[in-house]
């Protein structure tokens, strides 16, 4: 890890390393994040390093204990489903408000957006998940919402997404049934915001939020887990397409 020099973009730049880490899984669910080790790690002062836990703690990646410091996110079936409540009826609301609110510019946003999504695969060569797919696929949703014009609310969409990351090796592992087409869910939920369908849109994005989610929940109960914090089984490589979900009447 190649040193922190600038006293203006310390902070951010140990902030954005540890929520990537997060996010993609290199730090476990439950694990202990030191104050003293990363200090080193990064050589910063431990304030510094606190400031960026404790932005990740407010955005629910991490948990900050009193007189235990902090730690990742512990991932469990009963949170999954309290997750994907939350972000059914908040996102529902945001887009709402979006399709109400969103001008020109926002209509422009999210064009461009869905060209760059949809011309980035989502696996690689090899068949294996293609990680710069994850943030240009943020950058779709983060799009439509944000026409809202609701700054707080966009906030806690986002964030509650942001938990969701958390769960993405699960997702990719075991939660596709080769039933999904995300290409078309993905075009079916610009079509229908672009035309100002607020129905179509929502029900589109509840059937898109709720499938890996539904998915992991059935492994999950079928197996008699109740968390989710030993990695998955490694994925094999994608060899099929996946189906078409029949297009709303």
């Amino acid at each position: 890890m190649p040193v922190i020099n600038s006293p203006v973009t310390r902070g951010e730049e140990v902030y954005d390393v540890l929520r990537s880490e997060l996010l993609s899984g290199l730090l476990c669910p439950g694990q202990k994040l030191l104050m003293v080790e990363l200090a080193l790690r990064f050589s910063v002062s431990q304030s510094v390093v606190r400031e960026a836990l404790t932005r990740l703690a407010e955005q629910g990646l991490v948990v900050a204990t009193p007189q235990r410091g902090f730690r990742v996110r512990e991932l469990s079936v009963e949170d999954i489903i309290g997750l994907t409540e939350s972000r059914v009826e908040i996102e529902s609301v945001a887009l709402r408000l979006a399709i109400e609110r969103g001008d020109v510019l926002w209509e422009t946003e999210i064009v461009a957006a869905h060209h760059l999504l949809e011309r980035t695969p989502v696996v690689d060569a090899d068949g294996r998940f293609h990680e710069p797919w994850t943030a240009v696929h943020h950058d779709f949703h983060r799009a439509l919402t944000a026409g809202c014009n609701n700054r707080r609310l966009h906030d806690v969409v986002l964030a509650l997404r942001d938990s969701a990351e958390l769960y993405r090796r699960w997702w990719w592992a075991l939660a596709d049934d080769h039933q999904r087409d995300l290409t078309a869910e993905h075009r079916q939920l610009k079509d229908f915001t672009l035309a100002r369908d607020a129905d179509g849109a929502i029900e589109a994005l509840t059937y898109h939020i709720k499938g890996a989610p539904e998915r992991l929940i059935a492994y999950a109960r079928e197996r008699g887990l109740d968390d989710l914090n030993t990695p998955p089984p490694t994925e094999a490589p994608r060899t099929k397409r996946p189906g078409r979900r029949p297009r709303r009447k």
